[in-house]
């Protein structure tokens, strides 16, 4: 009988022992799980720095839904994105977390600009942005690689970014917003659609024709129909083009969909098979984002794109139209911070020196240089 009470105490003490190690464990494979799921993000999408609160005062007094905006800010462009980042803060009253994805070398020259009174108190997350993510995706000709920019393709890795929002809003640096962004942000999307735009075909922007290319507000004027990869997709060369200068994304079904995938493998398919167009000067990025998305998105509102204030040095909209826009847009070669620039005026109210010295207006220096 002592012997049988032996066993049973030496059973139970081995089950004891047995469930303690199963209990450490499936705590040490949580741990693992949440650092997994904590840190989404591919290479060269780290993130560098973050403010996690606005003061109290002003944390109860702007709208406690968080809205994410991701903008890109290249070095020699960093005025553009800082008066963007100005003109969205500074109209609303929403929680807005801006989520600045810049190269390593540009760092230290965007924190020391956001120190400034008017940024101090705005929430912003930067992320490195590393170009070797675009190996094998991107053809650079050696004699141009200067002209190009990785930043560009910001936009195609959103769900990297801000890995937990469900909605987000992408904008370009040569944007100044004179609406409140919550507006932009609570824009419809279609069930399945993952991505609102501006289409081109829209009253309030102007047709801007290339010459050989079509026309820039279609898809002959961005894809290679003479190739039979273009062909086989079916899409209609007359097909109304979009402008992905500023969009609303659907996360969830962004990473539903692997949008990031898809886009990316157009982008290979083009290193070897060239299938955007030539003829067409500037755009990289629009293309596969046509094919992915054609007849699969949703629109904003036009005038949350005013665009083409960047295609010519004149003034193509009245200044009551101006006024009226919720969304400035200079695409184009005409940046506002340039030599000529229409409507420099209404983006220079915006834009905050650089305490650094670096970035300079440059028709500031040359009517300095010519008053001399």
């Amino acid at each position: 009988m002592t012997l049988r009470k032996v066993n049973i105490s030496i059973l139970i003490v081995a089950v004891v022992i047995f469930l303690l190690v199963i209990h450490h464990n499936f705590i040490s494979l949580s741990d693992f799980l949440r650092r997994e799921l904590s840190d989404p993000s591919p290479l060269g999408l780290q993130p560098i720095d973050f403010i996690p609160a606005a003061p109290q005062r002003l944390a109860d007094e702007r709208n406690d839904k968080e809205i994410p905006v991701v903008i890109a800010a290249s070095d020699e462009r960093l005025g553009g994105a800082i008066a963007a980042m100005n003109s969205i803060y500074q109209n609303t009253r929403a929680n807005v977390v801006f989520h600045i994805v810049t190269l390593n070398d540009t760092v230290d020259h965007l924190r020391m600009w956001l120190r400034i009174p008017p940024l101090k108190n705005m929430r912003y997350r930067i992320l490195d942005f590393d170009p070797r993510v675009l190996e094998g995706k991107v053809q650079v000709d050696p004699q141009k690689a200067d002209n190009f920019k990785p930043l560009t393709f910001a936009r195609f890795y959103l769900p990297s970014f801000v890995p937990h929002a469900e909605k987000v809003i992408y904008v370009d640096d040569d944007v100044i917003v004179q609406g409140d962004i919550v507006e932009l942000y609570n824009t419809p999307l279609k069930p399945g659609h993952a991505a609102a735009f501006s289409d081109d075909c829209d009253s309030t922007s102007s047709k801007v024709a290339v010459r050989g290319a079509g026309n820039q507000y279609n898809y002959i004027g961005f894809l290679d129909y003479k190739k039979e990869t273009i062909r086989k997709l079916a899409m209609k060369a007359n097909t109304c083009s979009f402008n992905p200068g500023v969009f609303v994304a659907n996360l969830t079904e962004w990473k539903l969909q692997n949008i990031t995938k898809q886009l990316e493998k157009w982008m290979t398919l083009n290193v070897v098979e060239e299938l955007y167009s030539k003829t067409l000067a500037g755009s990289i990025t629009t293309p596969p984002l046509l094919i992915v998305f054609y007849k699969q998105h949703s629109s904003i509102d036009p005038m949350w794109n005013v665009r083409h204030l960047g295609s010519s040095a004149g003034k193509r909209y009245s200044p009551q139209f101006v006024e009226a826009a919720k969304l400035l847009h200079w695409n184009g070669h005409f940046k506002p911070w340039g030599r000529t620039a229409s409507y420099a005026e209404v983006w220079e109210k915006w834009y905050l020196p650089d305490p650094a010295g670096k970035f300079n207006l440059i028709r500031r220096h040359s009517e300095a240089y010519e008053a001399k």
